[in-house]
């Protein structure tokens, strides 16, 4: 049971320290006890907790609106506050339709993802998702959204080809699917820039994402990014995009926005589309009860703030770094790790069990439940997966610790890290 925060660790009711090396679900990017994030909220709460935005706008939100479009890239110049990552995804898709309804392309219904993604637990989220352990329960009530390969080197990529060229083939599935449906039914494409929980930590190649852009741009379709895990700094620039050089037309995050303090999501907004709805129907036919929370965007307000006075991206890159190599020198010749991978502070290790052939475990041996169990022994929070290739096989570890880590905390994250190794796989 958790009893409370110190920096980077949490300290359960026996007064144990555990390292937080993965932010709870890459969220906790400043820790657990803020003293700047905490005045904030206690401050806004003695001006006001809570004013309806059907009523009222609330000066944190604009202050947090402004902070982030002034920073944003390309012209998302407009800014939609929820409670979360599932809520802003939700948000992405039904803004999209109506953006077509409203020029009016009505046959513009449907939209395409790839596997092994993720966007969310609500209906319209998972839908839009290609983890299929999440979906399977749920799949009578999923709207269909065709799935594309991932930009998944490590797996997907050919004998004798460049990364570049694999890049380039995975993004043209997207205009063969645009084509295969005629892209007048298409609403837009949704991905993550580096993909989070369900592949671990996987960037894409150098020329994916022009690519896709471009394809996007010759068909009319929305280009949607979905960084609620990989955005606000967690991969060493405030957007994720950043290092793709492209700039989508509806962007979501979430996580990392509000460190964990308040529960806080955004959907980012170009101007193409912010301005047909205003000058059409005037009105985005959707809605949440807390959108806009005067407290919630106080947290994050503060928390932006922080990581931007404080240089904190600086250290997302240097930490980053420092323990992508530390993990390399530690575990690149582990007979059990056959990739280690990401950017920042947010990388992933795939675990094998035949480290040349890139072949599994069984999932039966729930490796990355034994993973994670061991890590938490020796004090460590990880977060690691199951079902990496296909939904059901594959394991990883994934690694988004907060951005006020120091070398210290490098070394005791590799540390206690190979000891969950050694003591899950010595049986093997």
């Amino acid at each position: 049971m958790a009893a409370r925060g110190d920096g980077p660790y949490v300290l359960d009711t026996t007064g144990k320290r555990y390292l937080d090396a993965s932010g709870g679900a890459a969220v906790s990017c400043l820790g657990h006890s803020n003293a700047a994030v905490n005045d904030a909220i206690k401050a806004q709460l003695d001006r006001i907790a809570f004013a309806h935005t059907g009523f009222f706008t609330n000066e944190p939100m604009e202050k947090l609106a402004d902070f982030l479009c002034e920073r944003a890239p390309g012209d998302l110049n407009a800014v939609y506050f929820v409670s979360g990552g599932s809520e802003a995804v939700e948000a992405a898709l039904k803004l999209a339709r109506q953006y077509f309804i409203e020029k009016g392309e009505g046959s513009r219904s449907r939209f395409i993802s790839r596997r092994q993604s993720y966007h969310g637990n609500t209906l319209g989220a998972l839908s839009a998702g290609g983890n299929e352990w999440r979906r399977e329960p749920y799949s009578p009530l999923l709207m269909p959204v065709a799935l594309l390969s991932p930009c998944y080197a490590y797996r997907e990529k050919r004998d004798g080809e460049s990364d570049f060229d694999f890049g380039q083939r995975v993004a043209n599935e997207l205009e063969e699917e645009i084509l295969r449906q005629g892209p007048e039914t298409i609403c837009a494409f949704i991905c993550e820039p580096v993909v989070g929980a369900t592949l671990g930590a996987v960037p894409a190649v150098e020329g994916y994402f022009s690519r896709i852009r471009e394809i996007c741009d010759t068909y009319g379709i929305l280009l949607i990014l979905d960084e609620v895990m990989c955005g606000m700094g967690r991969t060493g620039t405030l957007f994720a995009c950043e290092q793709e050089g492209v700039a989508p037309d509806i962007l979501v995050t979430a996580k990392g926005l509000g460190a964990g303090y308040q529960p806080i999501g955004a959907m980012l907004v170009s101007d193409r589309i912010y301005q047909t709805i205003r000058n059409g129907s005037g009105f985005f036919q959707h809605g949440h009860t807390y959108m806009g929370h005067p407290v919630a965007c106080a947290a994050s307000l503060a928390v932006q703030t922080y990581v931007e006075d404080n240089n904190l991206l600086e250290n997302v890159r240097l930490q980053g770094a420092a323990l992508k190599n530390a993990l390399e020198a530690t575990f690149g010749q582990h007979p059990f790790i056959g990739d280690i991978r990401g950017r920042g502070l947010f990388l992933g290790l795939e675990i094998v069990e035949d480290k040349e052939t890139k072949a599994p475990f069984d999932p039966a041996r729930k490796i990355n439940a034994k993973v994670k169990a061991a890590a938490m022994d020796a004090g460590l929070m990880c977060y690691p997966m199951g079902g990496t290739i296909d939904g059901q096989r594959g394991d990883h570890v994934l690694l988004a610790p907060p951005f006020i880590i120091e070398a210290s905390h490098v070394d005791e994250i590799v540390s206690k890290l190979a000891q969950a190794f050694q003591s899950t796989f010595k049986e093997v």
